[in-house]
């Protein structure tokens, strides 16, 4: 009895060290367009890093209690974590630097970096914020984490064109993503 205990508790020791291989990015998101499919729903694909502070912020503000409901009723939301530093580079899914660039995606404009994408795969917006001038927007303009008001609207219009979010629900993410706007300091 007790080298049965012993063995068990060895066993079980061992898988809570033991570490999963996230799944590649392609699994990733073929799963998710069955989801949407079966769910009549669009992709909320978001592609992020541990060390990534705005990312942890968008991921706060979605999963917020708030407006979960909203995001868990509208969209699949997934994640593939990319730009890893060296020591985390275990983190990431396998290929979904690929996939990122194939969304228009550019390291060099930050993350965090999302696109809304219907259930066969259409990119139907991103996180590239255009620039009032008309100009084509390019990774410069990446939002990343929306904030600041012309961010926050954007982001609401495009969940308003991609979902079935009541004016109400829409004000209540609204609010909800200008709390990640960075506090000023007026001391005087």
């Amino acid at each position: 009895m007790k080298i049965s205990l012993a063995l068990m508790f060895m066993l079980l020791s061992f898988g809570s060290f033991a570490q999963t291989t996230p799944a590649p990015a392609t699994d990733v998101l073929k799963t998710a367009y069955t989801k949407a499919q079966n769910e009549h729903k669009t992709v909320l694909l978001m592609f992020h890093a541990s060390w990534c502070g705005w990312c942890k912020k968008m991921t706060a503000s979605i999963e917020d209690p708030t407006c979960s409901k909203f995001f868990d009723d509208n969209y699949i939301v997934v994640y593939l974590d990319v730009l890893e530093r060296d020591d985390k580079k275990d983190l990431e899914n396998a290929g979904g630097l690929d996939v990122m660039k194939s969304f228009n995606g550019d390291p060099k404009g930050g993350i965090p970096f999302w696109v809304f994408i219907d259930a066969n795969g259409k990119a139907l917006g991103n996180s590239y914020l255009p620039p009032a001038n008309g100009t084509p927007a390019t990774s410069k303009d990446n939002v990343g984490c929306p904030a600041a008001d012309n961010e926050v609207a954007y982001f609401v219009s495009l969940l308003k064109s991609t979902s079935k979010l009541t004016d109400d629900q829409l004000a209540t993410i609204k609010t909800r993503f200008l709390k990640n706007a960075p506090v000023s300091s007026n001391a005087n």
